[in-house]
């Protein structure tokens, strides 16, 4: 069951090259299951029973269900749709030597460098353009090996194996063409677009790896692929969402934008984007927003973004006593300092739900001597004030253009999530609280 579930987690991220085309994907999939597709800038008429789905900036998406019957708390599910990767810039081309065309690129997110030589890249994102007098977003993936960015040869750096420090606006620019100036990646985009040249305003354009998604191993144990962080926790939320009988909670599929470069945007988890829908749907209901508050104060948040698994390379870098292994199952994520926002109690309502749901869970912290990153639920606390607790699945070379996960974890978050979405959590009384699922 698990391969098959693999599968359609690479075949999803294959469609994904981007942030833009996660949230197509993932809004095709949802109105597909009856969703209604709503605009932040109009009236939104919500009924009992009824399911819904809304985007911000195209690159940020949550979607909700109501029960039939009163609830008044909220299960929310929060990923992120963006990946570390190459955004090209406005005019993008530099010729050099009247022969060679490369891109003129800056780095989205922290990611591993090194893995980007040598392996065939193509062109994603969006596209802005001039149709009829109005501005039109097109999206556009060129689908086919476009560029790539060579290695220095060894024999001019003889010190490349001894450690390399790469400069991002030298050493990373992809080669394009040998067209010289008769080539340019507006003229590309305008064959590809079927528009103008002169139409095309703007840009949001990044490099992808080609590689395809890949389960491997003695034992078919691991899946390789691009953006697993953090589409791998993206899909098995929205997996769990569209299984599951959802009739106690108001349960909410979250995934916002810009978490690898801090999430403070319009479509962040630092943005109103989940509050504001949020209040909306209060206000749907005919509540106040003392009763929005009441509401929140009985809801609970499963911030899901990949941990970091021991690497067998490695094995000095993790936790001497909290050392989550691939296909070990959902791994929860603590820090003293909050940078992951979990807390006992919050950890301790996640492990009861993954033991009832028969699902295995393992907890992360890092070395109190390294630095550690920051995630979803921390910074989308300081809008919508919640109990919640970080998890993620356990991968290795995150922020790779190929990152490595265990092939069985996949499955285990869809079980959970489901199992959460059929749940209710009350707390009945202070510092005591209950599951009861259907």
């Amino acid at each position: 069951m698990y391969y098959e579930t693999t599968k359609e987690l690479l075949a999803f991220i294959k469609k994904s090259p981007t942030a833009f085309h996660a949230v197509e994907e993932m809004q095709a999939r949802l109105t597909e299951d009856g969703f209604q597709v709503l605009s932040e800038k109009e009236h939104w008429k919500l009924t009992p029973g009824g399911k819904y789905v809304v985007t911000r900036n195209h690159s940020a998406l949550i979607a909700f269900t109501i029960p039939e019957k009163e609830s008044w708390k909220f299960h929310i599910i929060a990923s992120h749709s963006d990946s570390p990767s190459f955004k090209i810039k406005e005019n993008p081309e530099i010729v050099v030597e009247k022969t060679y065309v490369k891109l003129n690129v800056e780095k989205y997110g922290g990611m591993l460098m090194a893995p980007w030589f040598d392996r065939p890249l193509s062109i994603a994102g969006r596209v802005i353009v001039r149709k009829d007098g109005k501005l039109e977003e097109k999206l556009i993936d060129f689908d086919r090996n476009l560029v790539m960015i060579p290695n220095l040869a060894i024999h001019m750096n003889r010190e490349a194996n001894s450690g390399v420090s790469y400069n991002p606006q030298k050493d990373m620019l992809p080669l394009f063409s040998m067209g010289g100036s008769d080539v340019s990646l507006q003229k590309l985009l305008s064959t590809q677009l079927d528009v103008e040249e002169k139409d095309i305003l703007s840009h949001d354009l990044f490099l992808y790896n080609r590689m395809e998604g890949s389960i491997w191993g003695a034992e078919n144990e691991f899946a390789s692929s691009a953006r697993l962080d953090d589409l791998q926790c993206a899909f098995a939320s929205l997996k769990g969402f569209l299984g599951a009988q959802k009739q106690d909670c108001i349960a909410v599929h979250c995934v916002l934008d810009n978490e690898e470069v801090g999430s403070g945007t319009k479509q962040g988890a630092a943005s109103t984007f989940l509050k504001d829908t949020l209040l909306r749907i209060n206000s749907g209901l005919g509540r106040t927003y003392e009763e929005y508050l009441m509401t929140l104060a009985d809801s609970f948040m499963i911030s899901a973004d990949n941990a970091h698994a021991v690497h067998p390379n490695y094995t000095d870098k993790a936790c001497p006593t909290n050392r989550p292994y691939m296909n070990g199952g959902i791994v929860i994520k603590y820090s003293a300092n909050q940078k992951y926002t979990t807390d006992g109690m919050a950890a301790g309502i996640f492990q009861e739900i993954c033991k009832r749901a028969d699902v295995p869970y393992q907890t992360f912290l890092n070395r109190s001597d390294m630095a550690g990153g920051s995630t979803l639920g921390n910074i989308s606390n300081t809008q919508v004030a919640l109990n919640t607790v970080d998890i993620g699945l356990p991968q290795l070379a995150m922020h790779s253009p190929y990152e490595t996960a265990g092939s069985e974890d996949t499955g285990y978050l869809i079980r959970a999530a489901a199992y959460f979405f059929e749940s209710s959590i009350c707390e009945s009384g202070y510092g005591s609280y209950t599951i009861k699922h259907i």
